[in-house]
C-alpha cells in the first residue's frame, strides 16, 4: 500500500483534520473540488460505518501541464485525500501523484507528478 498511498495519522479529532485539511489545501494554491461524505452517503441506504469523507483537490496550473502531456492523466484526477477513523486515529491517507507517472511512463509526468505530491504531502503534514 506504501507505494500506493502517503498515509498520516493524527491523534486530532476527525473533523478538525477535514477543516485544516480544507484551509491547507487552499494556502497552498489547490481547490477543494468536493468532499464526498461516505458515512452519509451509505447512512442514506441503511448502512452504518464510521466517518470516511474522500476530499478531491486540484491545482489547474498542474492538472492543464499534465492533460498538455499526456490526457490519459485525467483517469487519475483530482487528486484525492482520504480521511477515516482507525483505531481511535485520524488517518488520513494520499493516493499517490507519482503513480500516474509509474502507471504512463512514456508521458514525461515525473518531474512534475513529483512536484504535485510533495506539495500534497505537505498539505496533510501542517493538517495532521
Amino acid at each position: 500500500m506504501e507505494e500506493l498511498a502517503y498515509r498520516l495519522e493524527s491523534d486530532k479529532a476527525f473533523d478538525t483534520v477535514v477543516e485544516n485539511l480544507e484551509r491547507e489545501t487552499a494556502n497552498n494554491q489547490f481547490r477543494v473540488l468536493h468532499i464526498h461524505d461516505v458515512q452519509a452517503t451509505l447512512a442514506e441506504k441503511g448502512l452504518n460505518r464510521e466517518p470516511l469523507k474522500i476530499i478531491e483537490v486540484c491545482n489547474a496550473v498542474f492538472a492543464n501541464e499534465a492533460l498538455n502531456k499526456e490526457v490519459g492523466a485525467a483517469m487519475f484526477m483530482p487528486c484525492k485525500f482520504v480521511v477515516h477513523v482507525e483505531g481511535g486515529k485520524t488517518v488520513v491517507t494520499l493516493a499517490r501523484p507519482m503513480m500516474i507517472s509509474q502507471m504512463l511512463p512514456e508521458a514525461g509526468l515525473d518531474e512534475l507528478a513529483a512536484d504535485v505530491e510533495n506539495k500534497l504531502r505537505k498539505i496533510m503534514e501542517a493538517a495532521v
